[in-house]
């Protein structure tokens, strides 16, 4: 008999009790890894965490086998400039770094930031801006976490849809051994490079590049819209175009095992994660 895949679904928890106090609601949920933001989402800054409760969120995981990953705030954009805006490229800097070390402190895989988005004439420029950025940010870097880029479902523009661009961005970056991916299965829906049900090309693609090995997270995310719309807007697990069927054949190849896998949408009727946790940890057992 085959061996069972390990599956650590988890969800995106506040840390309005702290980085523990996240670990321990996503433990008693079920979930066997969780995603947090290490400060206010919604503006970049550089905060003075506290050190005793990063350091029981990682004492914690440890011993609960949890698994987390930050996520940057939304301002976070690599493909400022640094001759354009920089001010913004020094804030921008200056922020996910200080995520990064929050991250490293709680003991977290690493922190996930869009790919970027540049709408000015020469896209060129757009991704040698993210590569600059990147640079920027690891220089220096010794920690175990890492900067964990994932692809966009093509909203605000064409950069970072293809798997592809982001294999290439790694590439030309210093230490890209200090780069890794978060897929978010909801944006490869949107941005038409997966068409769900059935459909191969995303997996064989991922395998023949080596992508998925170098995923250190999913975003386990169903769609409101269908394969192509670029519009993102996540539904719960098995309740949008993508399926729960398809969600699963894709987070089962080998290669993803054992790996955080996140859903970013609304609770449950009862205000947790419990039920969709419980759903897809289930797929383990078939």
């Amino acid at each position: 008999m085959a061996n069972k895949p390990l599956i650590r679904a988890g969800a995106h928890y506040s840390i309005r009790s702290g980085y523990a106090g996240a670990a321990k609601t996503a433990f008693a949920q079920g979930a066997r890894a969780f995603q947090y933001f290490p400060k206010n989402p919604r503006s970049l800054g550089v905060k003075a965490w506290n050190a005793k409760d990063a350091e029981l969120c990682r004492t914690f995981c440890e011993q609960h086998g949890l698994l987390s990953v930050a996520h940057t705030p939304y301002p976070s954009n690599l493909a400022v400039g640094r001759e354009e805006e920089p001010d913004l490229f020094d804030t921008t800097v200056s922020s996910l770094r200080n995520d990064l070390e929050i991250a490293e402190a709680c003991g977290s895989q690493g922190i996930v930031v869009h790919f970027g988005i540049y709408k000015k004439r020469n896209p060129l420029q757009g991704y040698k801006n993210v590569i600059q950025c990147i640079n920027s940010i690891l220089s220096g870097w010794q920690g175990e976490a890492k900067l964990l880029i994932e692809n966009q479902a093509g909203n605000h523009g064409d950069m970072g849809m293809t798997l592809e661009e982001l294999l290439q961005v790694r590439k030309l970056c210093e230490q890209p051994e200090r780069v890794g991916f978060c897929l978010d299965t909801c944006h490869a829906f949107a941005a038409g490079i997966w068409g769900g049900s059935g459909e191969q090309s995303l997996i064989t693609k991922g395998q023949e590049l080596r992508f998925w090995e170098l995923v250190d997270c999913v975003h386990l995310n169903d769609s409101v819209y269908p394969a192509g719309s670029r519009r993102d807007r996540h539904a719960r697990v098995g309740r949008g175009f993508i399926g729960a069927g398809s969600l699963e054949e894709l987070i089962k190849i080998r290669e993803l095992e054992g790996k955080p896998l996140i859903m970013e949408t609304e609770p449950g009727a009862d205000l947790t994660y419990r039920e969709d946790i419980g759903l897809v940890n289930g797929w383990a057992a078939i």
